[in-house]
């Protein structure tokens, strides 16, 4: 049983460090898609919807028809919670800099240990808090404390933030929720509080195969891997893996534009992934049998 238990959360970490890659392509994309940001993330949704609509019928045909039917109060409130999240990102982006909704995200790993201890009785490992507030000084190393925001675009940061750590402790909660079906609700939901913001125009064919892409990699996919990783790790291990978003975007942004990051930004870049990747070796190690 401990290896097993062993093994679900190995996987587990698999899953959400994939989807944070695919979430870390955010910037990039947004780089190279000529749209304002409403048009933009409703065919993000769209299309991120499709995809994961197609991918659950080619692997599982009509179960994931009646999958819909499994959703439940569970389901439903997952997909709107993570809806309002992308809701509460754009508005925050409109209305503070990136550097506030940066570091404000950066907190996610202590909102979701604290979400799970009062709502799972989930006590967090020192460790893993630990590495969180080395993860935190890595993000604010990397985009300054600026005090260009405003009260409310922080606030709409805050309430993404807590949004995102709410579906953490969810996810872990309830494992069996459909997850396909919950992914493609929560595209569609956020793609619908865009609608009346955007352009409704078809864009033209360059644009349309940037959004596909988009909407695939970072929508459908990034959910997708998220929803089934999360279920299998604590919220707050959940959280530290996908405060990696941060080093990641410029890197992405570096390859595709050749624009290199500032010696601060590769300081907390090596802070953030020091603080990810020796957390995970230590649990790793910790979860060894001994003498192995």
């Amino acid at each position: 049983k401990a290896w097993m238990t062993t093994r679900d959360q190995q996987i587990g970490i698999a899953l959400v460090a994939a989807s944070t890659v695919a979430w870390s392509t955010s910037g990039l994309f947004t780089r190279m898609i000529d749209l304002d940001a409403a048009t933009m993330l409703v065919w993000r949704g769209i299309f991120g919807a499709m995809g994961l609509i197609a991918t659950g019928l080619m692997l599982d045909g009509r179960r994931t028809i009646l999958d819909w039917g499994r959703l439940g109060k569970t389901g439903w409130t997952y997909a709107a919670i993570s809806g309002l999240g992308m809701l509460c990102f754009i508005g925050s982006l409109r209305l503070t800099t990136v550097a506030h909704v940066a570091i404000i995200y950066a907190t996610v790993p202590f909102i979701a240990a604290t979400l799970a201890w009062f709502l799972l009785r989930d006590r967090p490992s020192r460790g893993a808090v630990v590495a969180s507030v080395v993860a935190l000084a890595g993000a604010v190393l990397m985009v300054g404390l600026g005090r260009e925001g405003t009260l409310a675009g922080d606030l709409m940061a805050l309430g993404m933030t807590v949004s995102m750590g709410l579906t953490m402790v969810l996810a872990r909660r309830w494992p069996g929720i459909p997850t396909l079906p919950a992914a493609a609700l929560s595209a569609l939901i956020s793609a619908t509080a865009c609608l009346p913001f955007a352009t409704l125009s078809l864009p033209p064919p360059p644009q349309i195969l940037l959004l596909i892409g988009f909407g695939l990699v970072n929508s459908a996919l990034g959910l997708a891997l998220f929803l089934l990783g999360s279920r299998r790790i604590p919220p707050i291990e959940t959280a530290l893996i996908g405060a990696l978003d941060a080093p990641l975007a410029p890197l992405w942004v570096w390859l595709f534009f050749a624009e290199t990051p500032s010696p601060t930004t590769l300081a907390g870049a090596t802070l953030v992934f020091g603080a990810v990747l020796g957390h995970m070796l230590h649990q790793s190690r910790a979860a060894s049998p001994k003498g192995a």
